[in-house]
């Protein structure tokens, strides 16, 4: 079957590659969206206390708001992330305006990433994989589902055979950003038999997600040498994501975590290849409301000038790391 997803015959990750490098701009625009962050001129219709009369009225503002970034940053930010959980809480109206900002996006010809973290097994995994990940006659079409692995093998391979079927990709938790990551992620672990880890030694579990990840994308490595089956890394853990960049030399990185949540581009460089290429990295609160620190209400220009200089950050922290 011709995989719908797939453009001039190249997966998602390829494409996504191909965009930032067309831009020089390794970010991530986070559509993580709430009615708080939105400019009073925004807000004229909706009410702020989110009743169930004025949902409509939120969604309509969040969605001039999220157009507005979009048509503002599309021809310098190469990606969008839209995290389903500032959606989910706005009801039908709000699942409505997450399609909705996954299709503005694509139109705009952004790679687009549904933070979605979904994770069961058999004909539910098959579900969720269905409702991001079957191309064009997905509900909610997107190039990237975020994916959770702590169900093994059988609650991701439904993910893996859409990515095949698609040409889509999907960015698996490794090493999230948070700060209580390491109460589960940092166990250790007893030696695997395997090629990659000697016989005695001991790792932590989220190398062993990270391995196992890179695994699962054996098959799936497109033109630019990158896999299809991506990894959530954190910048906020500099030390583990540079552990991770050798580990997994085909696994391309989501990186969450730069600017409001405290990590520099310095934080995060490691999580590039020798070439500067490997990595994506989120920006969600420092664009989205980059308007308040100007004190303007045009915040689709803040957000452009934020982007621009976020660019330039990162630029020269993979140059310094070169």
């Amino acid at each position: 079957m011709k995989n719908e997803n797939m453009k001039n015959g190249m997966t998602s990750i390829d494409r996504l590659i191909e965009a930032i490098d067309g831009t020089g701009n390794p970010t991530a625009l986070g559509l993580d969206t709430r009615i708080e962050y939105l400019p009073p001129s925004l807000l004229r219709s909706a009410s702020e206390e989110k009743s169930a009369g004025s949902t409509k009225e939120v969604c309509d503002a969040i969605r001039g708001f999220n157009y507005a970034m979009i048509d503002a940053l599309a021809d310098i930010v190469p990606c969008v992330k839209v995290q389903v959980a500032c959606y989910e809480m706005l009801g039908v109206p709000g699942m409505e305006l997450f399609r909705d900002t996954l299709v503005r996006a694509r139109q705009k010809g952004m790679i687009t990433i549904a933070d979605v973290k979904r994770n069961d097994i058999g004909s539910t995994a098959e579900a969720y994989a269905a409702a991001y990940l079957a191309g064009e006659t997905a509900p909610f079409p997107a190039d990237f589902a975020t994916v959770n692995p702590y169900l093994g093998t059988d609650g991701v391979a439904p993910f893996l055979e859409a990515c095949r079927k698609h040409g889509g990709g999907i960015f698996v938790l490794v090493r999230t950003s948070n700060p209580s990551a390491g109460e589960f992620q940092d166990l250790s672990t007893e030696a695997e038999k395997d090629e990659k880890a000697e016989n005695d030694e001991k790792r932590p579990l989220y190398e062993r997600v990270g391995l196992q990840v890179g695994r699962w994308g054996e098959d799936l490595t497109g033109r630019q040498g990158y896999s299809s089956v991506g990894a959530v890394v954190g910048a906020t853990w500099p030390e583990e994501s540079k552990k991770l960049r050798t580990l997994l030399p085909r696994t391309f990185f989501l990186v969450p975590g730069y600017g409001a949540q405290g990590a520099t581009a310095k934080d995060l460089a490691g999580c590039f290849d020798a070439s500067g290429r490997g990595a994506v990295v989120n920006a969600s609160r420092s664009l989205l409301c980059a308007y308040k620190k100007r004190g303007t209400e045009d915040f689709a220009s803040a957000a452009r000038d934020e982007a621009l200089r976020m660019r330039e950050d990162l630029r020269g922290a993979i140059r310094e790391k070169q």
